[in-house]
């Protein structure tokens, strides 16, 4: 019985994934055709994307009253996606360099949200006023990301806010005419992606409590493990092929996007509905390594170089964390 939900958990978690990444792609194509920057891109739509198998466990394990499952979840994609995503992407491409200055505002909202979240997981519960914080918190950082983001877009363009010029007027209604070609299609799977993103989900959560009821152990350390490394897979996927391309921007502000929406709004959704508890296992393993994971990212940032070595490094400690999680020493 246990091969079987273990087999379960694997294809609903396939089948997550997929459904995740024809979202993304499908979101990605809207935003390169509305001429949003690489970076923007990378923290708002791709990121997003990428962290829907997330969020959407999360909102099935409160249907399932399993309310430690969502912390755990967050917690450890997040420290997956600093540690082994970009452990992975800077040791398969030699460095990541990014042209754009990560420490003005991108690294201290990322410091800043990770903060905000540990003064909140301190008590070991997420109640409904603080999961309102978590959620307003990530609507100014969508808002002042996509605020700049059409300013660098105007820049570009050379047009100054306000002014419209007949050239560029006629330009927007033939480009506005291509997308409502392709509005239909996208739509369709959006919808049908979503769907599917809901099913994958749904049996996730199912076989994860069956596995860890057979086994013996504590549902968080297989979210905080197994599940974490499925469900960063997208951004895995995105990095990597971002970094082999040359666009190290998409690389990194795909993560930091990420784990600002993770910690933000997959933990805060859900305390909408029920008081979240944090288990013993992510409050003493998961909150100290996403603090050292997240400080070891911005002095990353700072540089703006990730070198192949300090990727290495990055999955050493993943897998001192891991180690420490199934308490091996």
């Amino acid at each position: 019985m246990l091969l079987l939900w273990i087999i379960i958990f694997c294809v609903s978690l396939f089948i997550l994934i997929k459904a995740a990444d024809y979202f993304t792609e499908s979101a990605e194509k809207i935003g390169y055709m509305l001429k949003i920057s690489p970076f923007i891109v990378g923290v708002t739509i791709i990121s997003i994307g990428t962290s829907l198998p997330e969020l959407a466990t999360s909102i099935i394990a409160i249907i399932q009253n399993q309310t430690e499952i969502v912390v755990a979840n967050a917690i450890g994609s997040n420290i997956a996606n600093i540690l082994l995503i970009v452990g992975l992407t800077a040791l398969i491409s030699g460095r990541l360099v990014v042209k754009r200055s990560l420490i003005d505002i991108d690294l201290p909202l990322l410091a800043t949200a990770t903060a905000l979240i540990v003064i909140i997981l301190w008590d070991k519960q997420v109640l409904f006023g603080e999961g309102i914080i978590c959620i307003l918190g990530y609507i100014v950082y969508a808002a002042y990301t996509i605020k700049e983001g059409r300013e660098e877009k105007t820049k570009l363009e050379g047009i100054v806010p306000g002014e419209d010029i007949p050239a560029t007027r006629e330009k927007r209604h033939q480009s506005r005419k291509k997308r409502q070609d392709h509005t239909f299609k996208l739509i369709f799977i959006l919808i049908f992606s979503s769907i599917f993103i809901y099913l994958g989900a749904e049996w996730t959560i199912k076989s994860i409590i069956e596995i860890a009821t057979s086994i013996g152990i504590p549902t968080s350390l297989v979210v905080m493990s197994a599940m974490a490394i499925g469900t960063s897979l997208p951004e895995l996927v995105v990095s990597i092929g971002a970094a082999r391309r040359g666009k190290f921007e998409i690389a990194l502000g795909n993560i930091f996007g990420s784990n600002i929406f993770n910690i933000l709004v997959v933990i805060g959704i859900p305390s909408l509905f029920k008081t979240l508890v944090i288990d013993e296992i992510t409050f003493m393993v998961g909150i100290p390594f996403v603090i050292g994971a997240t400080v070891l990212y911005i002095f990353s940032g700072i540089s703006k170089k990730i070198h192949n070595w300090e990727g290495m490094m990055y999955l050493l400690i993943y897998v001192l964390f891991l180690a420490k999680l199934f308490n091996l020493f």
